[in-house]
């Protein structure tokens, strides 16, 4: 069998005395979309930091390409492509020169035929003379990957890379994604979006530092054990705010003019729904656990998830 492309274990990284990852483990199998989530500051950056080199754990040990993350942090960076969050290429410098740059960075000949190509692969020949601020966000995000994976990269990670980009550039970016993996590459990629999440092949979820599963979506829905209702018509505000104060439902959500009903005992939360259906004249129907149900239910939270 083929090795992981990262498998590592008991990751821990402080700053003072904040535990940024707190005994991360994790395996991505080479080939594979593995998505990557969590809440803002739940550790995502930094994991993928000691992963590629850029910062050295305070325990845990792992290989990243076959490579060990202490010993050869130098070769694990120059074997990788990683997108930032933020765009970190050169706004006074054109789609062009920016490729160029980057090419003679990683010492690629003739360079020429490197920016050609990566020009071609993202569609950006036509923008080749445009000055990077200048561009959109989606064009930004593609700029940004082509000079990712520019070195041909066995794995690419990718920090958010679809934050504030337009439905139709997020759709467009994940068609290259699927690309670069039908070629072999592998991708571990954070997302904010349950959507993009959806599109991986196993998604992991990350809280406070702490992985808290690992799994394929389905997987992780039937792992999380919840059960889903959907209720409309009648008195339906007042059919929220009972369930909202109910002991036995752990998440409401207002989805146009349904309410999205979530529990973790389907016996209690059943005969919750159907009573507050018939007090308030309200129709009642099971539905599908959804992704983000799954994972509310995962770092703890409920009660209200509008927020």
């Amino acid at each position: 069998m083929t090795a992981p492309a990262i498998d590592v274990q008991g990751l821990v990284k402080r700053f003072g005395n904040r535990v940024a990852v707190d005994n991360v483990s994790m395996r991505v199998e080479s080939g594979e979309i593995a998505g990557f989530l969590g809440p803002n500051g739940s550790g995502k950056t930094t994991t993928m930091r000691v992963m590629c080199g850029l910062l050295t754990p305070e325990q845990g040990n792992g290989t990243v390409l076959g490579m060990d993350i202490r010993r050869d942090a130098e070769r694990i960076k120059r074997e990788i492509g990683y997108m930032t969050q933020t765009f970190s290429l050169y706004e006074d410098l054109t789609i062009e020169e920016n490729l160029r740059f980057v090419a003679g960075l990683y010492g690629l000949t003739p360079i020429a035929t490197y920016v050609r190509d990566q020009l071609d692969l993202l569609g950006l020949t036509a923008r080749r003379h445009q000055l990077a601020g200048t561009l959109s966000g989606g064009w930004k995000q593609r700029l940004a990957l082509a000079a990712c994976v520019m070195h041909r990269p066995r794995l690419l990670l990718l920090d958010e890379p679809t934050a504030g980009v337009d439905p139709k550039a997020r759709r467009e970016f994940w068609a290259e994604i699927h690309h670069f993996a039908l070629e072999g590459m592998t991708v571990l990629v954070s997302t904010h979006y349950m959507d993009e999440a959806e599109r991986c092949h196993r998604i992991n979820y990350i809280s406070l530092g702490k992985l808290i599963v690992s799994g394929t979506v389905e997987e992780v829905i039937v792992r999380a054990g919840l059960t889903t209702y959907l209720l409309d018509g009648g008195r339906i505000d007042e059919a929220e705010q009972q369930l909202l104060a109910h002991p036995d439902v752990d998440q409401v959500a207002p989805f146009g003019v349904k309410l999205h009903v979530v529990g973790h005992d389907a016996e209690k939360l059943t005969a919750a729904v159907n009573a507050v259906a018939k007090a308030t004249g309200s129709h009642v129907a099971l539905s599908e656990t959804s992704l983000e149900d799954a994972f509310i239910r995962f770092i703890g939270g409920g009660r209200d998830t509008r927020t």
